[in-house]
């Protein structure tokens, strides 16, 4: 009996998304405007509309190709190649973080990461503003 996953499962790559962004089933299903029952069905589906899968990969904040190219195999291997140190000495793993050389510009990625959390802080508080509006 084989446990290994279809590569092109759709909903099991939106449900590893969500769960890497910390979102649960609910917040997925607030932010769409369906039911938990809804986002459960869609992860249990190997194929999505392309409407939906758009709604989707807006609110995980990633892309439709993002989305259909995921696999954690690529995720673990991006974790393990950008820090690997198995000692536990407190100055070697000072000394080894020290050494460390990204291959691209973190103070971009920083001011990326922060404008893409504004945003998300934005979109937050027009949502809640909206929903007070309605009552």
């Amino acid at each position: 009996m084989s446990t290994a996953t279809k590569p092109n499962h759709i909903g099991r790559k939106i449900s590893r998304i969500r769960e890497l962004r910390g979102m649960k089933q609910e917040a997925l299903a607030m932010e769409l405007g369906i039911s938990q029952q809804s986002v459960s069905l869609i992860e249990q589906s190997e194929t999505i509309e392309d409407e939906k899968l758009e709604q989707v990969a807006k609110v995980l904040g990633v892309s439709v190709e993002g989305i259909k190219n995921f696999s954690d195999e690529a995720v673990f291997n991006i974790i393990s190649n950008t820090y690997n140190n198995t000692s536990s000495d407190t100055s070697t793993i000072i000394a080894s973080s020290l050494n460390y050389q990204p291959t691209f510009n973190t103070f971009e990625k920083i001011v990326d990461l922060y404008e893409r959390l504004l945003q998300a802080e934005k979109e937050k508080i027009a949502y809640l503003e909206k929903l007070l509006n309605k009552k």
